[in-house]
């Protein structure tokens, strides 16, 4: 379970198709620290090619129960890549938001918050602001819902400063050092 976690954050940093022994080894290079909020949503401060990225653990609802994802954000405040999840969506529908990652690369270089540190990235059913939304799942209106949701709840705690370095969140947080394997 442990490194299927990982290899999710790696998805989400868009590192696929790694073995337990690459994934590991990845997830050791580029993960440099954990943060956890009183709530015990997970931000990981990661670095790729000398860029500081956060990785925002995300929780939500679909149609048929829990959905989850990692995204990845970039020190201007875009997606820098995402991976979502699910417990029991539909197969062919809402089990798109794992399967496809065709899906997952349409939040790459979305913007995510605005001015006033308010969450603008959306899922939505007609794209009017293609710096800010992303299609939803043809045929899956309420797991697409769901992911705009887990969205807009997850990522209202987060906030990153424009130099990348910090991660503030609207709760207290306890910082712990990610143990190397």
């Amino acid at each position: 379970m442990a490194l299927d976690v990982k290899k999710q954050i790696l998805y989400s940093l868009n590192i696929r198709d790694l073995d337990g022994a690459e994934a590991e080894a990845k997830y050791a290079e580029v993960v440099k620290e954990e943060k956890e909020s009183e709530s015990g949503q997970k931000g990981y401060e990661c670095q790729i090619d000398g860029k500081d990225i956060l990785v925002v653990s995300l929780k939500g609802m679909g149609l048929w129960g829990g959905i989850s994802g990692y995204l990845a954000i970039d020190p201007e405040g875009k997606v820098y890549g995402a991976y979502f999840n699910h417990d029991s969506e539909t197969a062919g529908l809402g089990a798109e938001i794992k399967d496809s990652q065709e899906w997952q690369e349409r939040f790459i270089g979305k913007q995510i918050w605005d001015e006033q540190g308010n969450v603008i990235l959306s899922v939505v059913k007609k794209v009017d602001n293609p710096a800010t939304q992303v299609d939803c799942v043809t045929g899956a209106t309420l797991t697409s819902n769901g992911v705009d949701a887990m969205l807009k709840d997850g990522l209202k705690a987060f906030r990153v400063y424009v130099d990348g370095k910090q991660l503030e969140t609207v709760e207290n947080t306890d910082s712990t050092k990610v143990e190397e394997e």
